[in-house]
């Protein structure tokens, strides 16, 4: 009975996007300053074409095209949010490249932003990707520094065992 104990084995998440990392603490929207929608960590994007970080399923997508929750085999759900506050721009500027409950492999490009438009509107290029099912999840260890979209890992997560 000693596997009772076993924990369940890290899973990376690679990064949907390139850029530089930066603490969600640092990130100018209160909502995920204060982490009201979960853990993670914020990228400053530097190319607009944003990949799926791993094999999963869609479970939102939002007609402003700005962000999409993936939902990983093993029950991670990841928001990936373009930008600050470009809910706003009602769509202008982004390009969604995936449906509702559509399953997507890694590296599938999922959304494309339009960032000369997002910065000539004023919006921060600050993207926030965040667990939103933060119960489900032991511990998280993060990446700091630049990343590279499909090659560079962002957070290792640990799954709580479950109890079945």
């Amino acid at each position: 009975m000693m596997n009772l104990f076993k924990k369940n084995k890290p899973i990376d998440i690679l990064s949907p996007m390139s850029g530089k990392i930066v603490p969600l603490e640092e990130v100018d929207d209160k909502a995920f300053s204060e982490r009201r929608l979960g853990e993670g960590i914020a990228i400053k994007i530097t190319d607009g074409k944003v990949i799926a970080p791993f094999d999963g399923e869609i479970t939102s997508t939002y007609k402003s095209n700005h962000c999409v929750v993936i939902r990983s085999k093993e029950g991670i759900e990841l928001l990936i949010h373009v930008g600050l506050e470009t809910i706003k721009l009602k769509g202008e500027g982004f390009t969604q490249h995936v449906a509702l409950m559509q399953e997507v492999k890694q590296g599938d490009v999922i959304l494309e932003a339009d960032l000369e438009l997002l910065k000539e509107k004023g919006k921060s290029l600050m993207s926030p990707i965040i667990i939103t099912n933060m119960g489900r999840v032991e511990s998280i260890e993060k990446v700091e520094g630049n990343v590279e979209k499909g090659l560079s890992k962002i957070m290792t997560v640990t799954l709580k065992k479950s109890k079945y």
